[in-house]
């Protein structure tokens, strides 16, 4: 697939159906927790195993920088738990020369990184061709007929798309002269084979799977990635291994 020519296609654009019917999520919203901070606020507690992947800063020339290169540039530790503004050292800050430029990407993975964890994901699968995507419509990018249901899921409302695993990369909102949308906030295939959620609020991606293909996604050489628990906690003060910056 030429991506160069899909790069920045919205999601009619791009294919995905909208869903009336939000059935094919009412699994998530079964078994996520409630408003409790954690991975298992995203997906559902009930998989073998779960991965963290990292969402890229950017250096000048636009090359992905990962977040343990900007730690060991801090003279910070790399771990599961980490978080941006403990392993950068300050809550805002517009970048390190020679380091990075641009933060990672809060509340969206960037489509390359979408395309690197799909093309895994892919192999752990008996349904690529019929997957499910479901967008935040708070985040401003999409809209739908008030008779089409909504997946709530905690506090994010959600319209639901249909399509098939290439299309995991549509930047919802994307527009021709302004080709940076926003990724899905949650995606899975229609055998539940295995889950993805990205929150609004954060700067990481999470993943609920077997634990061959969690670890297939670890040993990924496009993605960054740690494993992660249910049970991890998800707010800005959960890195306990590198100091909070100051206020």
């Amino acid at each position: 697939m030429d991506h160069s020519a899909i790069g920045g296609l919205d999601w009619d654009e791009r294919g995905l159906r909208m869903v009336r019917d939000v059935d094919a999520g009412q699994w998530i919203v079964d078994q996520v927790h409630r408003f409790d901070h954690t991975v298992a606020s995203l997906l559902p507690p009930s998989f073998p195993a779960y991965a963290r992947i990292f969402h890229p800063a950017t250096a000048a020339d636009g090359m992905p920088v990962r977040w343990a290169e900007v730690a060991a540039a801090n003279g910070t530790t790399a771990h599961p738990v980490m978080e941006w503004g403990s392993i950068v050292g300050a809550w805002d800050t517009s970048g390190q020369p020679g380091v990075w430029e641009d933060d990672p990407e809060q509340g969206s993975l960037p489509p390359t990184t979408t395309r690197a964890l799909a093309a895994v994901l892919g192999r752990f699968t008996g349904t690529p061709d019929r997957c499910w995507f479901a967008h935040w419509e708070g985040s401003g990018h999409i809209c739908a007929p008030s008779d089409y249901r909504r997946l709530s899921m905690p506090a994010r409302d959600m319209i639901l798309f249909a399509g098939p695993l290439d299309m995991a990369d549509t930047q919802f909102g994307a527009t021709r002269r302004f080709p940076v949308g926003m990724s899905a906030h949650l995606w899975w295939p229609d055998d539940h084979a295995w889950c993805v959620a990205t929150d609004i609020d954060l700067r990481s991606t999470y993943l609920g799977a077997s634990t061959e293909c969690v670890a297939a996604v670890l040993a990924g050489g496009g993605l960054e990635a740690l494993p992660a628990r249910a049970d991890q906690r998800l707010t800005w003060d959960s890195d306990t291994v590198n100091p909070l910056p100051p206020d």
